[in-house]
């Protein structure tokens, strides 16, 4: 029971990149700062790492969606990360005869609610060792801890790794993965 302990304490010591944004503090993501009293959509056009995320966003119609109240928590893909797919997957995506696909592949990566590190983290232990939530697609991803690295896992058993915690926004949370999470 200590490792789990020693883990938790690492995780939510580990130092992050912040910038002075007009009094806000703020989280560097792609080269851009994310201001808390932004929404989602308007800090992840700043970022440099999530031009394909955004275009995705776009291409779905899902700009409005997460413009407005939330709460959303999204774990957010990075270029590399859609890069990692078969070749031809993203442009395939990004079609306008497969929104719906594209679609449930973006609400796949959205939990409605606010869940920071810390929530994932009380989750994860209350489950012993692993969390399940409902994203807004209708499937389920899992989080659990390995080492001092926060994952998330898809129903494929493909897992992402959290490369930023935390950044928070006007209407949720993003947390910046490293792998596309598919339903």
């Amino acid at each position: 029971m200590i490792l789990p302990i020693i883990a938790l304490t690492v995780f939510f010591n580990q130092p992050e990149v912040y910038a002075k944004g007009g009094g806000e503090k703020t989280v560097m993501v792609g080269g851009a700062a994310m201001y808390p009293s932004k929404n989602i959509v308007e800090n992840a056009i700043n970022s440099k790492e999530h031009t394909t995320l955004v275009a995705a966003v776009k291409a779905a119609g899902l700009v409005e969606t997460l413009q407005g109240d939330g709460p959303f928590t999204v774990f957010a893909p990075k270029n590399a990360a859609f890069d990692k797919l078969s070749e031809g997957t993203v442009g395939t995506l990004l079609k306008p005869e497969n929104k719906s696909q594209l679609t449930s592949v973006l609400t796949y990566h959205v939990v409605a609610g606010n869940f920071d590190s810390k929530s994932l983290m009380k989750e994860i232990k209350q489950g012993k060792g692993k969390a399940t939530m409902k994203t807004v697609q209708g499937g389920k991803l899992t989080f659990m801890m390995d080492g001092n690295d926060l994952w998330v896992m898809d129903g494929n058993g493909n897992k992402a790794k959290v490369t930023i915690k935390d950044v928070y926004q006007k209407n949720g949370v993003i947390h910046v993965i490293d792998t596309v999470l598919l339903p």
